[in-house]
């Protein structure tokens, strides 16, 4: 009987401190959203130091820091001395992660190198220079899985939907994307068969894949950006940035 009436009290105070917390995040959430109305907030969360409150913002995800009346905003880094690490981008790195078995694998084509034992995604725009660059760098690497999602960009490649359906319909996807981005080659397909550019298109913004390429690995860790194949080897081998 003690013991059971010292678990519902240990309980209760868990759960009044788990409502207290929400109610200050809840609070914060209102002061920053009252000083800052076109900023968007996707979450708040309360640091267990410096009294701050973690506020990430906007469509890329941004963080800023704030005390609980939201009285000072802190924009940048925040280091761990005892561990020489840097807090703040490693929340970015988890924020941004995205687990690999919920990608809409088949909505991708892929390619197979070697065995094929390793895997990644890459978020590719037909039209973006920097995509095309890295496909050279893809063709360094050995032994993996590579899906390819397509991922136009209209704002900054008009064409690029069109194309990417275009390969996307076409009857060997992988060599109508190789042709296209190696040699320019236009696909010959119809543009107008079922494909899943629109959805991909859709799944990026809602997951702020903001550009390209965007590169996902098997542990859900996210790359914005061009990376040279001896940084996509040392994420493919599980090892972390230097």
């Amino acid at each position: 009987m003690v013991f059971r009436m010292l678990s519902l009290v240990c309980g209760a105070a868990l759960l009044c401190a788990a409502c207290m917390a929400d109610a200050n995040e809840n609070a914060v959430r209102k002061a920053f959203a009252a000083k800052f109305p076109d900023m968007p907030v996707q979450s708040v969360t309360r640091l267990p130091y410096l009294g701050l409150y973690e506020i990430v913002v906007g469509e890329d995800g941004d963080i800023l820091y704030a005390d609980e009346k939201v009285e000072y905003l802190v924009d940048g880094n925040i280091i761990s001395t005892a561990k020489m690490s840097n807090l703040t981008s490693e929340r970015k790195r988890k924020l941004s992660s995205v687990p690999f078995d919920d990608l809409p694998l088949d909505l991708a084509f892929k390619r197979v190198k070697g065995k094929g034992e390793r895997k990644m995604a890459v978020f590719s725009d037909p039209d973006c220079p920097w995509c095309r660059k890295l496909e050279g760098e893809l063709a360094k690497l050995d032994n993996v899985t590579i899906y390819m999602f397509l991922y136009p960009i209209e704002s900054l490649h008009p064409g690029a939907p069109e194309i990417s359906k275009k390969i996307w319909c076409s009857p060997d996807r992988l060599k109508a994307w190789d042709d296209y981005m190696n040699r320019k080659v236009v696909p010959m397909a119809d543009a107008n068969c079922p494909n899943p550019v629109d959805k991909l298109v859709d799944y990026g913004r809602k997951k702020r894949v903001n550009g390209t390429p965007a590169l996902v690995f098997a542990n859900g860790e996210r790359v914005g950006g061009y990376i040279p194949a001896a940084e996509i080897e040392k994420r493919l081998s599980g090892r972390k940035e230097d």
